[in-house]
């Protein structure tokens, strides 16, 4: 009898379980507010099609009042005078929310109707709250950016392995991507950076580097937005085709 019952098990296991397929329509709709930065000689009309750098601030920058987000990063340095020769697009995220890589790329594609941009030079930088924005993003769409520059921030691992799983090549590893930390850092530890580094030169990353700068805390971004080289190094590089 034992016999016989083990036979039926195997054989209703084997027939598989009940399947169904059902159709889903998810929507969402969001309002994102951004502080906007053109070349000085930028002209839509001309033809010419420029640099983008999107701008990811962090957790203290959240909220309603969009002029926080040049608090740091690049627009602070604009608001001193600074010119830079490619388009700034700073969202600013709602309180009490995080990044979130629908409204982000749903920003960029109305971005670069709007704007006259190179589409294969756009970059992506945040810092801390926007560090783990920059890498979730450019882990998520990595043939969209030139490259990236997360600061003082982190991530999932997993979403590194993905990005490559079942594919013959990772498109992730073509990326590059520079990241910035301080070792002292209190509130982001150095280690999320370094996790991240890690996972991205075990899936084939061509140019990843970290930089840490060893006296720093949390604020490890006023010495990468001030240092003139950071600009070229995203300058000199082009999306993959």
């Amino acid at each position: 009898a034992r016999h016989c019952a083990g036979s039926a098990a195997a054989q209703s296991a084997a027939a598989g379980l009940p399947a169904e397929k059902v159709k889903l329509t998810i929507t969402r709709q969001a309002e994102m507010q951004y502080l906007h930065y053109t070349p000085k000689d930028y002209d839509a009309k001309s033809g010419k099609k420029w640099p983008l750098m999107l701008f990811l601030h962090g957790a203290g920058e959240r909220g309603t009042d969009v002029q926080r987000v040049a608090i740091h990063g690049p627009l602070k340095l604009v608001k001193q005078g600074k010119d830079f020769p490619f388009i700034i697009i700073a969202p600013q995220c709602p309180e009490g929310q995080r990044w979130q890589n629908d409204s982000l790329m749903a920003l960029l594609e109305e971005i670069t109707r709007q704007y006259a941009v190179d589409t294969n030079r756009i970059y992506v930088t945040g810092l801390s709250m926007g560090g783990y924005g920059t890498w979730a993003l450019a882990a998520a769409r990595p043939d969209l950016f030139a490259a990236a520059a997360p600061i003082c921030g982190g991530g999932q691992v997993i979403d590194i392995l993905l990005a490559g799983y079942g594919k013959a090549s990772n498109p992730l590893a073509r990326l590059p991507v520079w990241a910035f930390h301080g070792a002292k850092d209190s509130v982001v530890p150095l280690e999320e950076s370094e996790r991240m580094v890690n996972a991205m030169k075990k899936a084939g990353g061509r140019e990843v580097k970290l930089t840490v700068y060893p006296e720093a805390n949390h604020d490890s971004w006023t010495e990468t937005y001030n240092n003139p080289e950071f600009y070229d190094w995203l300058l000199k590089h082009e999306r993959s085709r």
